[in-house]
């Protein structure tokens, strides 16, 4: 019999969940059960990453500093001093049990530049390929403002997507989400399963630590950016890490049951009720896992480089279409300057820009724009002209663009390799033209009928 198939399990960890927010001492109990967990999980077949806070925390007591500063470079050299201390720690505890550890620290520059992303994301495979548990952190010694993420949930969530992860786990010092916060409200109720994350009315009133970065809404953004390219995010609570354990072999007895129940049966085949029978019993054997909270994925889920240009990069400016340029990118069209209503913002060519829909209005209006109404994002893009060049081109033809600026460097405002949408798609395109609509009548039945 196959055993369960081999998954990739990334482990974020924030700084209160393994550093003492008073003594600011690292919590070696956790420590250790989070590598007994993690080597665990390697016996059982399956690829660990763990994304771990704390450097500044430990900084701060070996500096023998009080409370975190507020000052950058003080916070950056202690983050260097930090992160020497946290990473010794890691390779002690993991050497007891003969498991190798790598080091990754990465700043939103490293995630922004496409290059830098596929080095990052082909040294983490093979990583795991060679056996390794990499250690992944923010490298706050150098990062500012302007290159951070902002917390290490957010990170993980890109590094879970990176990996083609199968499990982001955030560790939190709550059992799972609830609809109303538990320590105030006794008759709070858990949330065990979140299928869409955008209807989720839970409480998110937890702020993080005064060591940390991150709350529970952070938590709720991360889950977001990793169930939309396809991983599963558990939040639980960090003082158990052996809860993910059993989460996972829950899930999976789970998803095998499941699988069994839902095998098709041919016209010429015997349906075999000794391995459903087997599969119950197997999901029955699984001991129940312990409260925790998980978000599932999308069914179509954004990858590779759609999920970079959505989430990887800093959005420059914004641009405003219409309905009509909103369904032919839909049709995997690239974006044609006729169906641009508006720009805003100051970018380059290949910067990314927010893609936002709005109503067109048959003429000017009072404010003298062609667009009405609040606008919705539907997408991220890299453009081929920076903000003069569309506020000069949008709303005409692709053949005039040569007349209006001089030069062509292309027909579209944006490639459609070029545009990853909110939903609906996971690989990278082709543009096929004579595909822009149903009809068949390519670029200029678009350009003609700006109604579409």
């Amino acid at each position: 019999m196959k055993g369960p198939k081999p998954l990739i399990v990334v482990i974020k960890l924030g700084t209160s969940s393994i550093v003492d927010e008073k003594t600011h001492e690292p919590i070696l109990s956790i420590l250790t059960l989070i590598v007994e967990t993690a080597v665990r999980l390697r016996k059982d077949g399956h690829k660990v990453i763990i994304v771990s806070s704390g450097a500044i925390g430990v900084g701060l007591r070996r500096m023998d500093v009080d409370k975190r500063p507020k000052h950058l470079a003080k916070l950056q050299a202690l983050a260097a001093i930090g992160q020497c201390r946290l990473m010794s720690l890691w390779d002690s505890l993991f050497e007891h049990l003969r498991q190798p550890i790598s080091q990754i620290l990465l700043t939103r520059n490293d995630i922004a530049d496409r290059t830098r992303y596929r080095n990052a994301q082909n040294t983490i495979l093979e990583l795991l390929e060679m056996g390794v548990i990499p250690i992944v952190n923010e490298n706050d010694t150098l990062a500012v403002a302007e290159i951070k993420f902002g917390d290490n949930d957010t990170l993980s969530a890109i590094i879970a997507a990176m990996a083609h992860a199968n499990f982001l786990f955030l560790m939190t010092d709550v059992d799972c989400l609830y609809d109303k916060n538990p320590r105030t409200h006794p008759d709070a109720q858990p949330i065990e399963e979140v299928e869409d994350i955008t209807a989720v009315r839970a409480d998110v009133s937890s702020a993080g630590s005064s060591l940390g970065t991150g709350g529970m809404s952070t938590k709720i953004v991360a889950a977001r950016l990793a169930t939309s390219a396809g991983v599963t995010t558990v939040i639980t609570r960090s003082s158990s890490p052996g809860n993910i354990v059993k989460i996972v072999r829950y899930l999976q007895a789970r998803k095998k049951y499941s699988s069994a129940q839902h095998t098709p049966v041919g016209d010429d085949e015997v349906e075999d009720p000794l391995s459903r029978s087997t599969a119950s019993l197997h999901l029955d054997v699984v001991e129940k896992p312990p409260l925790h909270t998980r978000f599932l994925p999308l069914p179509q889920p954004i990858r590779d480089r759609y999920f970079w240009i959505l989430h990887g990069l800093a959005p420059h400016g914004t641009i405003y279409i219409d309905a009509g340029a909103h369904r032919a990118l839909e049709r995997k069209a690239g974006l044609l300057p006729v169906g641009v209503l508006d720009v805003e913002g100051n970018f380059a060519q290949q910067e990314a820009v927010r893609l936002v829909v709005v109503e067109r209005r048959s003429g000017p209006g009072p404010d003298g724009k062609l667009w009405e109404g609040p606008g919705v994002e539907v997408g991220r893009a890299l453009v081929n002209y920076g903000t003069p060049e569309i506020v000069r081109i949008k709303g005409h033809r692709s053949r005039e663009i040569e007349t209006l600026l001089g030069y062509a460097d292309s027909e579209y405002v944006a490639d459609r390799e070029n545009v990853s949408l909110l939903h609906k798609e996971s690989r990278p395109v082709t543009p096929v033209l004579e595909k822009i609509n149903e009809s068949g009548g390519g670029v200029a039945a678009y350009e003609n009928d700006i109604s579409l």
